[in-house]
This record gives C-alpha cells, structure tokens and sequence, in this order.
C-alpha cells in the first residue's frame, strides 16, 4: 500500500472515533513510520524481537501520571505500516482494521490504560 493511503488510513481511524474520546487528545502527534527501531522494540520490552511484532507505539506521559506542572513536547502515537500491513496481509480491509485497532490501543495507553486492562477489555 502506498504512504498516501496508509496516511487516509490513519486519518479515517482518528476521525471514526467519539468526540469524547478526541476531546482530551491535545499536543499528541500522530506519525506513520515505516517499521519499528531497535529501540523502539526495547521500550516495551522486545528487544531482539521480530520487528513486525509491533504494530504501534504510544511515546510520552499518559493522563493518569500528569499533574499539574506538567509541560512537554508533544507526545508520540507511532503507527509502523510495514508491521501493520504484515498483519493484516494483502486485504485492504484487514489493514483498515488493523489500523483502526491500533490508533485505538496507542490511544489508550495515552488515557493509562495498560496492555493488561486491554487484554481484560478485548483491546490487545
């Protein structure tokens, strides 16, 4: 799939989800790259890990942990593509989905919501 696509992609998932949802996601920047780094694997854990293991990444301070003096550059929400597209293989749709599945996760982990609550909540 090309770059352009996968950006649509990534813009109808933001844009599908509830204003209530959206409301709080303020100073978060939404960026696609290609495949996740070594260190990237690292911070959650899957250091020497395929690298189509992780779909995405949420880089920053979640809600749960602010108080009120914090003040950062904008937090990170990383979708890989070439992880992402290897999930969900050749179907078009399957990579809609995959997408829409991990803007919500990454979205999560901003609000504090662990791996493990969205195991229990079907998320993971």
């Amino acid at each position: 799939m090309d770059d352009a696509r996968f950006e649509k992609l990534a813009a109808e998932a933001l844009d599908s989800l509830p204003e209530e949802i959206l409301a709080h996601l303020e100073n978060v920047d939404v960026v696609i790259e290609e495949w996740p780094s070594e260190e990237d694997l690292e911070e959650v854990g899957l250091a020497g890990e395929d690298p189509s293991s992780l779909l995405g990444l949420y880089l920053g301070v979640p809600l749960t942990e602010r108080d009120s003096s914090y003040a950062a550059l904008p937090d990170r929400i990383v979708l890989y593509q070439g992880s992402i597209e290897a999930a969900a293989g050749d179907d078009a749709e399957a990579v809609r989905e995959e997408v829409r599945d991990t803007v919500i996760h990454e979205i999560a982990h901003f609000y504090g919501i662990s791996d493990e609550r969205l195991e229990e909540m079907g998320w993971a």
